[in-house]
């Protein structure tokens, strides 16, 4: 990623697996965009302003601007990340500031 996109997509959301496949979804105001990785091998679906896809292991990462909308994040069974034993790890950096949203 150039430094032109990092200053047009400032902040970051990483999702990390936990061993157990789940399925997100990320939407923001502004735009997003897939980091280091192709979004057909990886089966994620991104458009302007959301992603979605799933991860069991590794980590995902999506640069964006804006402001972060919504993150649902669900386990294979369908259960929220808020009550599975094993959801993936949320991180959100807004250029700097590390915080860790509500996964709903």
């Amino acid at each position: 990623m150039s430094a032109e996109a990092d200053e047009t997509l400032p902040h970051l959301v990483t999702i990390v697996g936990s061993g157990v496949p789940s399925n997100y979804e990320i939407t923001v105001d502004g735009e997003i965009e897939l980091v280091g990785a192709d979004p057909l091998e990886e089966a994620t679906v991104v458009t302007n302003h959301s992603a979605e896809g799933a991860v069991e292991t590794g980590v995902m990462r999506f640069r964006f601007s804006g402001e972060m909308a919504n993150i649902h994040v669900v386990d294979w069974n369908g259960i929220p990340a808020s009550d599975s034993p094993r959801p993936p790890a949320v991180h959100v950096d807004y250029s700097g500031a590390r915080t860790a949203p509500n996964c709903v």
